[in-house]
């Protein structure tokens, strides 16, 4: 199969008839192969009962419905699992996103060999206050800190080669960092194509404000977690070392300072009278309370099922290794 169109969708049910006729008019004039998957994510309106008509219609349309509302990620992770087209697009289905873009985004994964293509709403419809300046400042924080070069990391029209999408793990609210999930797990290939955005034709939008802090929450988890999640000692033991030595070299100095007073004559308050020694007792305390949380995160991570599960590319002369079920092979 070509191609594998991934729709999550909460309340769209005036949208998705237009959406799904002009997704076929592309497809069909291109003459791909293809099956479009929607999820829905826990709608309260009609959008599951549209989405059984047109599968009744269409057999390469097919459906997964929540029984609540669990978020995009969620969405996209059943979608990407259910996928089977060698390229995997996912959209938006408020029609702010062009099906005209398939055709596109399909030639550069299969033609330049791109792992991953990322949208860029270079010319936006949405309010400045509210959208265009909160996305200008998170997109810059995002490639600041993790060295993706996108202009628009979290827009929902991309496209993906196969083994990305089999390969990456979306939970919570990561489908906004999906690039850097997909770089840390080694397709460095990233590009990205300017896009059409349309305005809203119905309904309304379904993130609040709340997504600005839930963003930059996330962003620094999936840092965390890419860099330290195996080895969570080397960021919390070297920093409690360094913070315990530094308490304890200050600690062992007002001492020897001390001492040296009293032989030499010199007058000098208390020890414990000093505000650097309670300083110096609070960064050894620090310091040990790291260190032992780092070595509490070297156990649990010991016995994750996960630690020793690894993406194997291809192999040479031997057999496909099978340890457990441990090793992915993309």
């Amino acid at each position: 199969m070509d191609i594998s169109i991934i729709i999550p969708l909460y309340n769209e049910e005036e949208s998705i008839p237009h959406l799904v006729s002009w997704i076929e008019k592309v497809v069909t004039e291109h003459g791909y192969s293809y099956e479009i998957i929607m999820v829905n994510d826990g709608s309260s309106d009609l959008s599951w009962e549209i989405i059984e008509n047109c599968a009744a219609k269409n057999k390469n349309i097919k459906g997964i419905s929540f029984r609540r509302n669990y978020g995009k990620s969620a969405a996209l992770y059943c979608g990407f699992e259910a996928s089977h087209g060698d390229v995997v697009i996912t959209m938006d289905a408020d029609l702010q996103d062009s099906p005209d873009e398939i055709p596109e985004l399909y030639r550069m994964i299969v033609e330049e060999k791109y792992d991953l293509v990322s949208g860029w709403k270079k010319k936006r419809y949405d309010s400045k206050l509210t959208k265009n300046l909160p996305s200008k400042l998170y997109n810059a924080t995002a490639r600041k800190i993790s060295g993706v070069k996108l202009h628009d990391m979290n827009c929902g029209l991309k496209a993906y080669r196969r083994n990305v999408v089999k390969s990456i793990e979306v939970y919570g609210e990561m489908h906004r960092y999906i690039p850097i999930i997909a770089k840390w797990a080694g397709f460095y290939n990233i590009g990205e194509k300017v896009v059409e955005h349309r305005a809203r034709q119905y309904g309304t939008t379904k993130f609040g404000l709340s997504r600005f802090i839930y963003g930059y929450l996330d962003l620094l988890s999936i840092m965390f977690i890419s860099k330290f999640g195996k080895s969570p000692m080397h960021l919390f033991g070297a920093v409690g070392s360094l913070m315990f030595f530094l308490g304890f070299a200050s600690t062992v100095w007002l001492g020897l300072y001390k001492i040296y007073c009293l032989s030499s004559g010199i007058p000098a308050i208390l020890v414990t009278d000093n505000p650097y020694f309670y300083i110096a007792l609070t960064a050894m305390m620090l310091g040990t309370q790291l260190f032992l949380a780092g070595f509490l995160g070297e156990l649990i991570s010991r016995n994750s099922t996960e630690r020793n599960k690894y993406l194997i590319n291809r192999t040479v002369g031997i057999e496909k290794m099978d340890v457990k079920n441990k090793h992915t092979y993309i």
